[in-house]
């Protein structure tokens, strides 16, 4: 060989040594991808695809340039769930076709991509409702039966998974498999929570509620502390069908914890005289106008001002007054729309929080710790500080899930502002929560997690539950091309290690 030349053997031993790169995505597919809770934002590349056809098209772009996918629904996730920096984000919002309706059984088949909203509209006029629905109705199914969400009904009718039949799932390899309890029965209990990572769902069968009128009976009635909202709480579980608690978090001392509780039942056949039209789609909708004159959509912007301690501080107190005295023990009449989307009322409320952000802390506490460990939480809030907005209090059942966040207990939902001022204080006042959780036997939430690290997650979980999962994570998708920031922050080690297992076994 003459210096400074290669021969054609050399060549060719080079290029068997050296990978060459993968080519470059377009980059008109390029955009930001956003949290709700306007916390985190990051760049991908973003896909939306309408059939089954087209998701595997996706999964195989990803492999071709050497890139990972994240499931993605309505972006309801407060944090970064459904979020993959510089990847691919597979969005499902495309994917919206209720495939089957059957009135008779209240039995429907629907796509991914279908919102609630899509859901309690197509069913409500035969006189069905879902049977578990989140506190917004704007949440897609297939996000839905990923993280396994919950409504104010979890005590009585568990999570959504509960009422899932079956659903077919599709792995990132191309099979299409369909889980059910009585058909492969271990990715059933381990994809409904899976938060994304096993396979992409394409069609979900769930059985929904019937119901004999448009409207709820709602009870209202205020509670002193934790002590008594829990206490009224286990009196009052097994008989209502709803249970929500509104905490006031700025409240202190002996008033730690109180709050405005809400308990609803459903109307008994007979007892709506008009079930006919309280059951209409426009006897549901929430209005567009506040005393049908000031248009909802720039309400935010009057909350703007109120975005701070001291506007919160007045806001939660004013409210508990007012249901302590005009509205305590009063017992009306509302639309189940009305009752469960309570979020919606106030279209893009998110927005008064701006320039900065929000996240939501949830922590699901065993009954027989809650009290305690609620205060613990109240108290950290207030030496730190940093004093939620809104608290949100419900009673909650086991249940059948591998990843569940589910306890036969309480779970305490708490938003907080967050900025440049307040972001390393508030992570840290997290972490102190956290280990007030990990020390009652708590567990935490997904779809709401901004500030986990994976100690604890792993923590609460448990190797037995995360060795099962990533087991199955490694026979569905042994490249590891489904990943998440939220899955790469929490089990980024054990996501590591099953594609290295992966690897050494093929070599």
């Amino acid at each position: 060989m003459i210096a400074g030349h290669l021969t054609t053997e050399t060549n060719d031993a080079i290029r068997t040594r050296v990978k060459p790169l993968p080519p470059a995505m377009p980059t008109d597919r390029l955009e930001r991808v956003e949290a709700w809770g306007m916390n985190r934002a990051v760049l991908s590349y973003v896909y939306r695809p309408s059939t089954i056809e087209g998701v595997r098209e996706v999964f195989e772009i990803a492999r071709t340039h050497g890139l990972v996918v994240g499931l993605r629904g309505a972006g309801r996730s407060y944090g970064d769930a459904s979020l993959v920096a510089e990847n691919i984000c597979l969005d499902l919002t495309r994917m919206n076709r209720i495939l089957q309706w059957n009135p008779t059984t209240g039995i429907i088949e629907v796509e991914p991509g279908v919102t609630v909203r899509q859901l309690w509209q197509h069913i409500i006029g035969d006189g069905w409702w879902p049977p578990v629905v989140s506190g917004t109705m704007f949440v897609s199914m297939g996000g839905a039966v990923g993280m396994n969400f919950h409504g104010k009904n979890n005590f009585a009718m568990g999570p959504i998974g509960d009422h899932v039949l079956e659903f077919d799932l599709l792995l990132p390899g191309g099979d299409l498999l369909t889980c059910s309890r009585e058909q492969n029965e271990d990715l059933f209990r381990a994809a409904i929570g899976g938060f994304g990572m096993l396979g992409c769902f394409t069609r979900i069968v769930l059985r929904m509620k019937k119901v004999y009128s448009g409207l709820l009976s709602v009870h209202a009635f205020s509670t002193r502390n934790f002590a008594d909202i829990i206490e009224q709480f286990e009196t009052r579980r097994h008989t209502a069908d709803y249970l929500v608690g509104w905490v006031d978090c700025f409240a202190k001392g002996d008033s730690l914890g109180r709050a405005i509780v809400h308990e609803a039942r459903y109307l008994h056949e007979g007892a709506d005289p008009q079930p006919a039209q309280t059951l209409r789609i426009e006897n549901q909708e929430l209005p567009d106008t506040i005393l049908g004159v000031l248009p909802k959509s720039v309400m935010w912007r009057m909350m703007q001002p109120f975005s701070n301690n001291l506007g919160m501080k007045l806001i939660n107190g004013a409210k508990y007054l007012q249901g302590s005295t005009l509205g305590n023990n009063k017992t009306e009449r509302q639309s189940h729309a009305g009752f469960a989307f309570l979020l919606d009322y106030v279209p893009n409320w998110k927005w008064a929080y701006k320039p900065g952000a929000l996240i939501q802390y949830q922590s699901f506490i065993p009954a027989e710790t809650a009290e305690k460990c609620f205060s613990t939480q109240l108290n950290l809030c207030h030496e730190a500080g940093i004093i939620s907005y809104l608290g949100v209090l419900k009673r909650h059942r086991k249940d059948e899930f591998l990843m569940t966040h589910s306890v036969d207990g309480y779970s305490l939902a708490l938003d907080f502002p967050v900025n440049p001022g307040n972001r390393k204080r508030l992570w840290k006042l997290a972490a102190s929560m956290n280990e007030a959780v990990l020390a009652a036997g708590g567990r935490f939430y997904f779809a709401k997690d901004s500030t986990l690290d994976s100690k604890t997650a792993q923590a609460y979980l448990g190797s037995r539950a995360l060795d099962r999962f990533f087991a199955l994570k490694q026979r569905c998708d042994p490249e590891n091309l489904l990943q998440t920031d939220l899955a790469r922050r929490l089990f980024g080690d054990r996501m590591q290690e099953s594609a290295a297992s992966v690897s050494e076994t093929a070599a």
